[in-house]
């Protein structure tokens, strides 16, 4: 314990909770060895969302607004999420999956985003958890729709850290296979521009618009000037204070909205 808050009080105010964590993992690990292994976890969601990817793509394709539905649906996947929540509950998340339709979206934002996809060139896609992804590429496939012209990058994370999503992950699912993938090198749970490659950072920085999904990302990127839709289940009390709605409840918000 005091090692820890050894680490947290040494810690800059402007480093972000990810990165502190992140710290504490390397703590952990070098005084109680290796943390468990999420492989077989993550194997296991992933196969289980694309046992369930045909239906949600149909039901998508099906809706009145196409987008709207693609973006629920991959807020409603961020609660695949065992570093957040205290149990990932495969009968909750067929629920909440049932219910994606119910999420309300602000429609303003949604279409910000949409004028962006179809008005950009290149877009940069931060995924966040494994089994998730399958509700990613959902929505790439939504994005593709809207403007086929559209350079995709999809950047994963470098290394295993607890279920969040790398390459191995990206190729299990197929989004390997629709789109440029790349790992960002890193460890940490989101996604830090000066500890991440300097091709992820550069993909990141040339792009016209990014979707970053997780809490993670939320903390660590906004008011970087960056054209972001971040993109999330609220899944603690400080996210949910934060936007003043009910635990669990789908958010989507442009970082020039957060700066307001």
């Amino acid at each position: 314990m005091q090692a820890v808050l050894k680490i947290i009080s040494e810690s800059p105010k402007s480093m972000s909770a990810p990165e502190t964590v992140d710290k504490i993992y390397d703590l952990k690990e070098k005084m109680f060895g290796a943390g468990k292994d999420y492989a077989d976890t993550k194997r296991y969601f992933n196969e289980l969302m694309l046992g369930l990817e045909p239906e949600i793509s149909s039901i998508v394709k099906k809706s009145d607004n196409p987008l709207k539905a693609a973006v629920q649906y991959a807020m409603t996947g961020n609660y695949i999420d065992f570093a957040a929540m205290e149990n990932v509950e495969e009968g909750e998340l067929k629920k909440l999956l049932d219910k994606s339709s119910e999420i309300v979206i602000n429609e303003q934002e949604l279409k910000a985003l949409k004028d962006d996809m179809i008005a950009s060139q290149k877009l940069v896609y931060l995924t966040d958890n494994c089994g998730e992804i399958v509700l990613d590429k959902i929505l790439i496939s939504v994005i593709k729709e809207l403007n086929p012209l559209l350079s995709i990058t999809v950047i994963v994370r470098g290394l295993p850290v607890v279920n969040d999503a790398t390459i191995s992950d990206a190729e299990q699912v197929g989004l390997a296979d629709t789109v440029h993938i790349m790992g960002n090198g890193s460890k940490i749970a989101g996604t830090v521009l000066d500890k991440i490659s300097h091709e992820s950072k550069t993909a990141i920085e040339n792009a016209d618009v990014i979707i970053a999904k997780g809490q993670a990302n939320f903390e660590i990127l906004r008011e970087f000037g960056l054209n972001i839709y971040y993109i999330f289940m609220c899944k603690c009390i400080m996210f949910a204070d934060r936007f003043n709605v009910p635990l669990y409840s789908g958010i989507l918000v442009n970082d020039k909205s957060v700066c307001k």
